[in-house]
């Protein structure tokens, strides 16, 4: 016995027995957990499985056996010189040896099974360059892949048979030595049927599962067993299987039980919509997300038309990555491709949020991306509020994310409680009615509803536009509202910093600045509305872009002098004092001390208007390039509203020969004709009247497929 088991020191005997059951209980909190996103899809980027801790070692091998191996189908396998010849990896070989991985981050080949049980013996030929550093002489593949698979008892097939153990471990001697009666298996069979319909319906209903205490005695142990007691109290076939009809070592509710049931269901989730993808291409739509660990993240959905016609977006994952640069997302999405296999190759459209912190990282992405398959189009997502888009590229500008800065201060303050809120209404109604007897304003049939400021949101639409209105129209009795809080404050500090935003909104940059976001807001408002209409007509949406994009380079050339007296206007009429255009001022963000001063003329004018007009013309151009517009030409001449008007055999053409690759050469010659017999047959089809988008469109093609 001594073999297997250490013998315990007296000292250690004669301890007491709960300062040892003390120790025993830390180890056991020391155990290391498994940890989901130690799964990595790409094999060159693995950490090797020795490195895993003993106790999970096998949970990270199901899990790797569940993913299966990195076989990326129809990825475009760089070529490199080997000898005389260019070579590159085969995707045939896939099909000759199911274990075969590829690393699109090395360019190199490795085996499944042996990297999960590596096999510690003297003939070890091939495991090494198979495991670790990859195998990439591409014109001995199939010879050294063969001689790797060896006999029936070589080092490979005994890690293939393990994984098979592994894989089905009814069959595995453990299993047969701790199996129990059938009325057993039946009741734990039972038990997580409801345990998992338990989850399903919390992951739902996206509720939380712990509760703060869940001791027995707790008033309220959380959703998860509150869920569970309700169910046994409710279904008597479930109360006999669950609580104190189940053992108390089998209970299937801790905590860890609850995650892998978690992520069970999220495993089966994507597969189905993995499978309902298929061979079809599909297009990616990429945003960041934080979480309360502050850890950088991609989130992924995919886009892409079913078999039955129905254009369909799902969440895909959301996957963390190290860093946020170009690199590390393009590996991160590689990787994820990896694990999915999905194949860029079959990658037609690109989108991402341009007001995402990760706009700069996103750009480089789009930029590699193409470079790997030059069909994979960017095209801006009209569900993304171009307004955000605006205030985002026009925030890079230390003055303008200063002046949103305050209006986000001033809103907060003046609407801080409802005594403040009705104070605002009462005195805005009063300038309205003062400037009606006045004659300064006249009433008219929707004038000067009742307003309010609301806090600009990044999660409510057009929500800035709104806002600065608001605050130019309020502009009076916003002021006497901060005075009132100035004079009649409870608090010193909300005291103090009404008096600093008097001070702010009575100087001419605040001013300045309010105007000119109010004007390109403005410009761009009815672009943005128009391209988030569900009916939207996408050819007026393009000559809309083309018409902002003229207005934006007429107001740079030509609306300088006129917007600049338009301020001083309202800066007369409010008793704001305007500077002397000529004078000099210290740079933005520079100390005094440095002595780099500028003119008021030039900070107002060459680093604000003219800036920002450039920054979001660029953007425009960015989003709106001439091939992404001359693709949504091309696809708005298949709108089936109003008997196929816009319907355009020229413009089809030209979609076709943008996307190239998807057809051939004799695809080309024909296309005219079919075109011309398709645009026939829907026209006299009765069934195609119904049809009111491209969306309805295409279902209805595939019934008639």
């Amino acid at each position: 016995m001594e073999r297997f088991f250490k013998s315990i020191p007296k000292s250690i005997e004669t301890r007491t027995g709960s300062a040892f059951d003390v120790s025993i209980v830390a180890q056991k909190k020391s155990r290391v957990e498994f940890d989901p996103s130690d799964i990595i899809a790409d094999p060159g980027l693995r950490k090797p499985i020795e490195e895993y801790d003993t106790g999970i070692r096998d949970q990270v091998r199901r899990e790797y056996l569940l993913m299966g191996p990195c076989q990326p189908v129809g990825h475009n396998f760089p070529r490199k010189q080997q000898g005389k010849d260019l070579r590159s990896f085969k995707e045939v070989w896939f099909q000759k040896f199911d274990w075969l991985e590829y690393s699109m981050e090395k360019d190199a080949a490795y085996c499944f099974y042996c990297y999960l049980f590596k096999q510690q013996t003297g003939d070890n030929l091939g495991i090494d360059a198979f495991t670790k550093t990859g195998f990439s002489n591409w014109k001995k593949t199939m010879e050294v892949s063969t001689e790797h698979v060896g006999g029936v008892n070589s080092n490979h097939n005994n890690a293939r048979r393990h994984c098979e153990d592994l894989k089905n471990q009814r069959q595995s001697v453990s299993h047969i030595f701790s199996s129990h009666s059938r009325e057993m298996e039946v009741a734990y069979r039972a038990r997580v049927t409801v345990v998992l319909r338990v989850v399903r319906f919390l992951l739902l209903q996206g509720l939380a599962f712990r509760g703060h205490d869940e001791s027995s005695s707790s008033t309220n142990r959380g959703n998860f067993l509150e869920m569970m007691n309700w169910y046994g109290t409710e279904v008597e076939s479930v109360g006999r299987v669950i609580n104190e009809n189940e053992p108390g070592n089998n209970q299937m509710t801790s905590p860890q039980i609850q995650k892998e049931l978690v992520r069970a269901c999220a495993e089966e989730t994507t597969r189905a919509i993995i499978d309902e993808i298929g061979d079809s291409h599909f297009s990616i739509l990429l945003d960041e997300s934080h979480e309360k660990s502050v850890k950088e993240q991609m989130v992924v959905i995919v886009r892409f038309v079913n078999k039955q016609g129905q254009v369909i977006e799902r969440f895909l994952a959301v996957e963390h990555v190290a860093d946020t640069s170009t690199p590390s997302l393009k590996t991160a999405l590689d990787g994820l491709f990896a694990h999915f296999g999905l194949s860029i190759s079959r990658l037609r459209r690109q989108g991402y949020d341009g007001a995402s912190n990760m706009k700069r990282q996103f750009n480089g992405l789009k930029t590699l991306i193409l470079n790997e398959n030059p069909f994979v189009f960017y095209v801006h997502c009209f569900a993304h509020q171009l307004q955000l888009v605006v205030v985002s590229v026009a925030g890079n500008i230390l003055a303008i994310s200063d002046f949103f800065s305050y209006v986000t201060i001033i809103v907060n303050i003046v609407g801080a409680s409802c005594k403040r809120r009705y104070a605002l209404l009462q005195k805005h109604h009063d300038k309205i009615v003062e400037k009606l007897e006045k004659g300064e304003i006249f009433s008219g049939r929707g004038q000067h509803q009742e307003t309010n400021l609301a806090r600009p949101g990044d999660t409510r639409w057009g929500s800035h536009y709104t806002t600065l209105i608001h605050l130019f129209t309020m502009w009076e009795s916003v002021l006497e509202v901060l005075e009132n809080v100035c004079n009649d404050g409870n608090v010193a500090e909300q005291r103090g910093i009404a008096s600093g935003l008097i001070q702010r909104m009575e100087s001419f940059e605040f001013i300045f600045i309010l105007h000119l976001m109010i004007k390109v807001l403005g410009l761009t408002n009815d672009l943005s509305n128009a391209l988030q209409q569900k009916d939207q007509n996408i050819v007026n949406a393009m000559g809309l872009i083309v018409t902002v994009k003229e207005l934006m380079q007429d107001l740079r050339e030509n609306g300088w002098g006129t917007f600049l007296e338009e301020i001083k206007s309202f800066c007369v009429e409010m008793s704001v004092s305007v500077p002397n255009m000529e004078d000099s001022i210290p740079v933005r963000g520079r100390s005094r001390r440095g002595g780099q001063l500028v003119t008021y003329y030039h900070h107002y004018h060459a680093e604000i208007f003219i800036v920002v007009i450039d920054l979001l013309t660029a953007e425009m151009n960015n989003r709106f390039s001439e091939t992404s517009t001359e693709l949504l030409r091309c696809i708005a001449c298949l709108d089936p509203r109003n008997s196929f008007s816009r319907f355009d055999h020229g413009m089809l053409v030209r979609l076709a020969q943008l996307y190239s690759n998807d057809f051939s050469t004799s695809d080309h010659l024909i296309l005219k004709e079919q075109l011309r017999i398709y645009i026939h047959d829907v026209r006299r089809n009765s069934d195609f009247s119904n049809c009111h988008d491209l969306a309805s469109l295409d279902v209805k093609m595939v019934q008639f497929d």
